[in-house]
């Protein structure tokens, strides 16, 4: 893919995340989403790719834009494209912290085509790349990360979704002397904090959103991190639509190559509302100030982008 259009894509999450920032606090996820999914679609329009979105807001007769299998862009590199116009809605509705606009686009043919189900998953950034297996103990993983990072495991901070079905984890890591910060919504924001050195995050692991597990692939590839996972499908059903979509086998450890595959794949979020990583939409008299990380992996490069907008240019793409 062109290294010029890792700037169009900053346009893109830009774009949602602009569209629905006035609805942040507003207690409105659907409403908020809605309109980032016009907003990146519209945007999607004016970039040079011929691109089919793999992970999306759903099957076609769930979703009137950005569905799985919409093709968009105004022609180019045939690419796959991951999309959430909104990483976190809830967050979003209750005016919490880490909601972003984010996408992943690689070649075609590179990105699992993940159906909507749970995952689990465990990531770390670059020094602790190869430290990491998700069948081995949450002890003996954070010995490991410990050790590679030169730290004792009571000071690392790992991340995972305030869930029942975490509690173990918890019990397993607070055992073993780290520190744990709880996430309501959204593991997309903390998997990538946990390929930053900076952050404060040094793992994330728990069971998510599988769709949003192959965005986050894509971040921590570029970054130079190590993540694992695994579907859990919990009925036939679901095994089924894994079948449709390629996936043949369901307990397969799934390494990052497998999510993405190739040495061109690209990664973009701004942010929304505040992270330990980026600042959310800033409004002024006329326009908003962004913040978004955009990461290629071909180069290594991570940009951050502070970008001011405004609201009074005929050309700006976002009307609010």
């Amino acid at each position: 893919m062109n290294r010029e259009l890792s700037m169009e894509f900053v346009r893109v999450t830009e774009a949602a995340a602009i569209a629905c920032g006035r609805s942040v606090g507003r207690g409105d996820k659907n409403g908020a989403d809605q309109l980032a999914v016009d907003a990146m679609r519209k945007a999607f329009d004016t970039v040079n790719i011929s691109g089919t979105v793999v992970i999306g807001e759903g099957e076609m007769d769930e979703a009137p834009m950005l569905y799985i299998g919409e093709k968009v862009g105004g022609g180019g590199a045939e690419v796959d494209i991951a999309v959430d116009p909104v990483e976190g809605t809830n967050l979003v509705a209750k005016g919490q912290p880490g909601a972003i606009a984010v996408i992943a686009i690689a070649p075609k043919g590179c990105l699992l085509h993940a159906p909507d189900m749970y995952m689990d998953k465990i990531a770390v950034g670059p020094r602790a790349k190869g430290c990491i297996n998700i069948d081995a103990p949450v002890s003996e993983n954070l010995e490991r990360v410990a050790k590679a990072l030169e730290r004792k495991v009571s000071d690392l901070t790992v991340v995972l979704l305030d869930r029942e079905r975490h509690y173990g984890i918890m019990d397993e890591i607070r055992r073993a002397g780290a520190r744990i910060q709880l996430i309501t919504d959204g593991d997309v924001n903390p998997i990538v904090n946990a390929g930053i050195e900076g952050t404060g995050v040094h793992m994330y692991i728990g069971k998510g959103g599988a769709p949003e597990g192959v965005l986050a692939a894509a971040a921590i590839k570029c970054l130079g991190g190590d993540m694992q996972a695994r579907l859990c499908p919990e009925d036939d059903e679901q095994v089924k639509r894994c079948l449709e979509m390629g996936i043949c086998d369901c307990q397969q450890v799934l390494s990052l190559d497998d999510m993405v595959k190739g040495d061109d794949c690209m990664f973009t979020a701004t942010a929304i509302t505040e992270s330990n990583l980026l600042s959310g939409l800033r409004y002024f008299g006329g326009g908003v100030r962004t913040h978004t990380v955009s990461m290629r992996y071909k180069t290594g490069t991570v940009r951050f982008v502070d970008a001011v907008h405004s609201f009074d240019r005929k050309d700006f793409a976002v009307k609010l």
